[in-house]
Order: C-alpha cells, then structure tokens, then sequence
C-alpha cells in the first residue's frame, strides 16, 4: 500500500480561534474538516512542504513553529503521514482556493466538526493542552 507524507498548519487567531478547512466535494474525504496542508514534495522539508501548500491552497504567507502531531493514518487505500505544524499568517488573509469553505472555531468547539480521520489525534491533543 502506498505511503503518502504530508503536512498541515494549525493556524491560530488573535481571538485563540483555530483556522478549519472543510474539503470539497472534488477532494478525497469530501465534507470532512481538517487542518490546511498538502503532500510534501520529494526533497522538501516538511517546513518549506507547508509554507508552499498554504500558500497555494489559501493565497497567504505562513511562518512555521514546532510541530505538534506525527500521525500515521490507514485509509481503505493509502497510508497518510500526516505531521501537524504550529504556524502563523505573515501576510495576507486565507481564502478558501480549494476548499468548500474555511471557518475561524475556538478551541473547545473543536470536537463539535466531523474531522477526517488523520486529523483527529490532532484535535484531541489540542483540546487536552486547552483543558490542562
């Protein structure tokens, strides 16, 4: 089975609302939330994978910061490593390019989205550093 790396951003506000994407009917896991990123290039870093992607996929310049979350997620037909980045915007404001539509959620409303699945062990570590 086919081993697919990539990485998204959790981008968070001045209001400690986290960035949510919800993937497009013509995407894989269509009416799924999840973190903004895409697939990391051969000879990317998974850094430089994730300012191009953001910057593709919402028209905006990101910073990334320590990762969060390393998780390996097997779908029905493909194995996603997904590694998870705090980021933050540099410049300019996200705009949904590939996705149905882009929401701003606080923190403890995170569980309240229907995620996909490799997202989810990085929804739970969020909402247990909120409640620590």
């Amino acid at each position: 089975m086919k081993t697919v790396r990539v990485v998204a951003a959790i981008i968070i506000n001045d209001k400690q609302e986290v960035l949510c994407a919800l993937r497009s009917q013509a995407m894989s896991l269509p009416g799924l939330w999840e973190f903004p990123g895409g697939k990391i290039e051969p000879e990317e870093t998974p850094q430089a994978a994730l300012v191009r992607e953001i910057a593709e996929e919402l028209g905006c310049n990101i910073e990334v910061a320590n990762l969060v979350a390393e998780v390996t997620h097997q779908y029905p037909n493909i194995i996603v490593n997904l590694s998870t980045y705090h980021a933050r915007i540099v410049r300019g404001k996200p705009i949904a390019k590939e996705h149905e539509k882009l929401v701003w959620m606080p923190l403890n409303e995170l569980k309240s989205l229907a995620w996909a699945p490799a997202d989810i062990p990085t929804v739970e570590i969020l909402v247990q550093v909120l409640s620590e």
